[in-house]
């Protein structure tokens, strides 16, 4: 353990603990020491329970650990102490893994390999190379890491034969407790000593050979230590084989590779309810797409008054269909589609710009509709003064491709999760301008009521343009009530299946609800829908009568 006051973060907890009063020696037998913590700024002292431990004559030291008394702290090691090849004894005593007091001792005896490679100031090459032990390897741009840090940097790199012992798979919590967890690797950690600025530049990739048989069925994951469990937050496969698994990795930590098999999370069976979810997204995307493209044919071939402009309705229905479709394909064939990592964050990408252009469509539409209302003119002679088709379709698309822009240079590693969406570490960069729109759009329909129930107060004629006029005003609130509440429903589908089953639906039928409110529900297309039987003339574009955005 270190001897000297470490800082906070350093060790994969919030507090870092450290040794007070130095190690032992042999003749000295068991000790006591008190152990200290990094809390604030000014504070290097805090004390957490004592440990006992003892100094052997092989050079290496036992320590009985014990749970620390504050939260998210972690026992720290000095690295500049470890020789290539080091044989440690560990053993563990009261809360280390679980949240249940241990009866009984556990002692593992584990050979540690250790490589260490530094970059000083002067170094010429643009790349380190791999650091190589017996079952694992790492590929770490150190050269990116050192030009933070004044031209210097460290990187310590071990693998620990035999701690798959101590630190179990069942240490891994899913959501399905049935499927057997085999830990595929040896327990490797990296990190970066001496080392101020610890910003990974790019991501790191670990290349983990495997110890026990592979099962081609079987579920690899990428995981990493988190106090007391596995999890795999900021962590993916980008390439696995019989032999080995490739991991990718945002941070520095202490690594394996779990495999599981049976249950829900393989891939060879899963449970009547992932069945019935499949069903029902399917069945549910499926039929929001037939009513998405009636509603888009509606609006592009009808020939429609002068006065109505359908260039936010007709882009809103492509980017709901282009959206839901590419969702639909993506999580049938994911089981493909995963193992490549690139192609998985391609695709969540422009799941991204798709679902955000849905957004921001919908509020163009809001804006256009106030600024008929307040000129208590028609939308399209409106247009003609402000704003052309062309540039209304540039803001469409050119917003949702700038946020997607900033969000891919910022944080490239925060696509391609497990179901080829957004990772948590991103997920603001959706649900931040969606929420926006949305608050923004409820300010705008609040304004547009009061600027029209004052108008209608005012005004004795017109009463056609009027009623036409609340009409639209009705079917874009109706219209932003469908499109944007559902996504509320998002916050509250973890472990929660009623809510799950109804955020699918409300969102996979966004494209027949705006076939039902614009299409259906107007008196002058329903009676053509039934003239014509199959609902479209056999001349795209010919409807007999013009059609006003209105319903009789």
């Amino acid at each position: 353990m270190a001897e000297a006051c470490v800082e906070k973060y350093t060790c994969g907890g919030n507090v870092s603990l450290w040794l007070s009063g130095g190690h032992p020696k042999p003749e000295d037998g068991v000790v006591t020491r008190d152990v200290s913590g990094f809390v604030v700024s000014d504070n290097c002292s805090f004390r957490s329970f004592s440990i006992r431990v003892k100094a052997c004559s092989g050079n290496y030291y036992v320590y009985e650990f014990v749970k620390s008394t504050y939260f998210c702290s972690a026992y720290c090691a000095d690295v500049s102490c470890i020789n290539q090849t080091v044989t440690s004894a560990i053993t563990t005593s009261g809360d280390v893994s679980t949240s249940k007091p241990h009866t009984t001792v556990t002692s593992v005896i584990t050979t540690t390999e250790a490589q260490v490679f530094m970059v000083g100031p002067n170094v010429t090459s643009n790349k380190i190379p791999r650091l190589d032990t017996t079952n694992a390897s790492v590929d770490i741009d150190l050269i990116g890491i050192a030009k933070n840090n004044n031209g210097r940097s460290a990187v310590a790199f071990m693998s620990y034969t035999t701690m798959e012992n101590l630190l179990k798979a069942e240490f891994f919590n899913t959501a399905d407790n049935t499927s057997v967890k085999t830990m595929m690797s040896t327990v490797i950690s990296a990190t970066l000593p001496k080392t101020t600025n610890k910003q990974l530049t790019k991501p790191v990739n670990f290349t983990l050979k495997h110890i026990r048989e592979f099962v081609s069925e079987g579920n690899m994951s990428c995981v990493y230590w988190n106090i007391t469990e596995w999890i795999v937050d900021g962590c993916s496969v980008i390439d696995t084989n019989s032999s080995y698994t490739v991991c990718s990795c945002v941070h520095l930590s202490t690594f394996a590779l779990i495999m599981q098999t049976g249950g829900s999370s393989s891939s060879s069976s899963s449970s009547p309810a992932d069945h019935l979810m499949e069903m029902l997204n399917l069945v549910a995307v499926s039929v929001g797409l037939v009513f998405n493209s009636l509603a888009l044919l509606t609006f592009a071939f009808c020939r429609w008054k002068p006065g109505v402009n359908n260039v936010a309705r007709i882009n809103l229905c492509i980017s709901l269909l282009s959206a839901h479709l590419l969702f639909l394909l993506t999580q049938r064939f994911l089981k493909l589609i995963k193992p490549h990592q690139v192609l998985c964050g391609v695709l969540s990408g422009f799941l991204h710009f798709l679902f955000l252009s849905c957004f921001v469509w919908m509020f163009i539409e809001a804006v256009l509709l106030y600024v008929c209302v307040k000129n208590l003119s028609q939308i399209s002679s409106r247009q003609r003064a402000v704003l052309s088709s062309r540039f209304l379709i540039v803001i469409g698309y050119v917003i949702a491709l700038v946020i997607v822009g900033v969000s891919v240079g910022l944080v490239p590693e925060g696509y391609g999760s497990d179901k080829c969406w957004i990772k948590l570490d991103l997920i603001w960069s959706f649900l931040g301008p969606v929420c926006v729109i949305l608050a923004i759009n409820t300010i705008l329909f609040i304004r547009i009521i009061i600027s029209l129930n004052s108008t209608l107060s005012k005004l004795n004629a017109e009463v056609s343009r009027m009623k036409q006029t609340k009409i639209m005003v009705f079917k874009t609130l109706a219209q932003f009530v469908v499109l944007g509440c559902p996504w509320i429903l998002g916050f509250f589908t973890e472990d929660n299946k009623m809510m799950e089953i109804l955020f699918v639906i409300l969102n996979s039928q966004q494209g027949t609800f705006i076939f039902l409110i614009y299409c259906l529900f107007d008196n002058k297309i329903r009676k053509q829908f039934f003239k014509w039987g199959v609902g479209f003339p056999s001349q795209p574009g010919t409807l007999r009568t013009n059609i006003e955005d209105d319903t009789e």
